[in-house]
Parts: C-alpha cells; structure tokens; sequence
C-alpha cells in the first residue's frame, strides 16, 4: 500500500511539472514575440530618427547667415543639456 501511495505521489508531482512546462513554454513564446515586435518597433524610430536628423540638418544648411557647423546627425548633446 505504501509503494502505491508513493507512487501515486510521484505520479501526481510529474503531472504537476509537465503542467507547469507546457505553461512555461507558452508565455516564452508570448514573451519572444513580444520582444520580436519591440525590437521591430524601436528598429522603425531609428529610422524615423535618422530620417528626421537629415531633414533639419537639410534645413539648417539652407538658413541665411548661419556659420556652417556639424551636422545634427554627427553632433552629441548640446552643451548645457544632459
């Protein structure tokens, strides 16, 4: 009787894990999607950033008067502005 209750226990427990498996795959795959569509998305904003930086440097370089100067694309944080 004793064996059969510690097998019926054991039984139990491995259930219990091949549950929480299949549980544990399903939200990695929700999670690896998750990360696939955000990666996608901050791909898009670099783009749209670069774009964005060639069209005011564009801008920038048609102003009258403006001494030439780096480029917005190439130049890091304004001084003053962390």
């Amino acid at each position: 009787m004793s064996e059969h209750t510690q097998i019926d226990q054991i039984t139990e427990r491995v259930e219990r894990l091949l549950l929480r498996y299949e549980e544990l795959t399903r939200t990695n795959a929700i999670l690896s999607q998750q990360i696939e569509a955000l990666t996608q998305e901050r791909d898009s904003l670099k783009s749209r950033l670069s774009a964005a930086r060639a069209r005011v440097d564009a801008l920038l370089e048609r102003l009258p008067g403006m001494p030439q100067s780096q480029p917005l694309s190439q130049a890091g944080t304004p001084e003053g502005h962390a």
